[in-house]
């Protein structure tokens, strides 16, 4: 169920950066992007890796009415006039193999460098070639992938009984993710690595997703951005005409006595970068 355009009009921003949809995944919450790209509109929109989760789809196929949904919003966007440019991550790594193709309207490179309005300059890549785990033990990752889907599972589960009995949500699988990546301090490590990727490039900074953990922060004069993603927290980063770097943050409320997991109400916020 959408949010009336009433109640949450159509925002207009310089540039979209979305990452970590997971399309094939069913844990990929497109319901919430399907309102998202309703009531927000760019001149750019750079997807920022792992949009269609192949690792999955090479599993056991899994593409409903939804996914195709989004895939041609995201056209229609296009043959409007906004500029979709496509950045692959580890899941959707096929593409990596046609940088400078388009495909209806959308452009494939393997990373790309964005100026905003204020003429800053960011790098912008996936980043899962700076994660370790992910370049040099591959069956690593792939049981970490699926770990997070059974943590995943396992959070929509919690969270019905919680709305049942009166408890506010809470994310399981954030806290695990961020206990486990807190032990081997993985999540500092990545921003550091990539934060330094920015600075041999000569940009100001850099906007990456793959952690799946949506920040805005200065690291030693260097901007780190990380988007997020579409599988729990339903976040996005928003340029502004002024060149204004904003993580918008889409909230999902599970509704009482739900038995699948899905999330009908949507409520969003903005919370200005630091």
């Amino acid at each position: 169920m959408s949010i009336d355009a009433t109640i949450i009009p159509t925002r207009k921003y310089r540039t979209l950066f979305i990452s970590d949809v997971h399309l094939g995944s069913k844990a990929a919450q497109t319901d919430c992007l399907l309102d998202f790209l309703k009531h927000h509109d760019a001149e750019t929109i750079i997807l920022v890796g792992d949009i269609v989760d192949g690792w999955r789809l090479k599993r056991s196929w899994y593409w409903p009415q939804n996914c195709n949904d989004v895939v041609q919003k995201l056209l229609r966007k296009a043959r409007k006039g906004a500029r979709i440019i496509y950045v692959p991550g580890n899941h959707d790594e096929f593409l990596r193999d046609f940088p400078g193709s388009h495909f209806g309207g959308i452009e494939v490179a393997s990373k790309t460098i964005h100026e905003t309005a204020d003429g800053k300059r960011y790098l912008v890549l996936h980043g899962d070639e700076f994660d370790v785990v992910v370049r040099h033990a591959r069956l690593l990752a792939y049981l970490g992938d699926w770990a997070y889907d059974a943590a995943i599972a396992i959070n929509w589960a919690l969270n019905i009984v919680r709305r049942r009995i009166g408890m506010p949500y809470w994310s399981f699988s954030a806290w695990a993710k961020y206990r486990v990546k807190q032990a081997v301090n993985f999540m500092g490590e990545f921003q550091r690595v990539v934060a330094e990727e920015a600075r041999r490039n000569n940009v100001d900074g850099v906007v990456c997703g793959h952690i799946h953990h949506a920040v805005i922060a200065e690291m030693d004069g260097i901007t780190y951005i990380n988007t997020g993603d579409w599988v729990e927290s339903c976040t996005a980063i928003a340029e502004t005409f002024d060149g204004e770097m904003k993580l918008l943050v889409w909230r999902d409320v599970m509704p009482a006595g739900a038995i699948a997991p899905t999330m009908p109400a949507k409520l969003t916020r903005e919370i200005e970068a630091a």
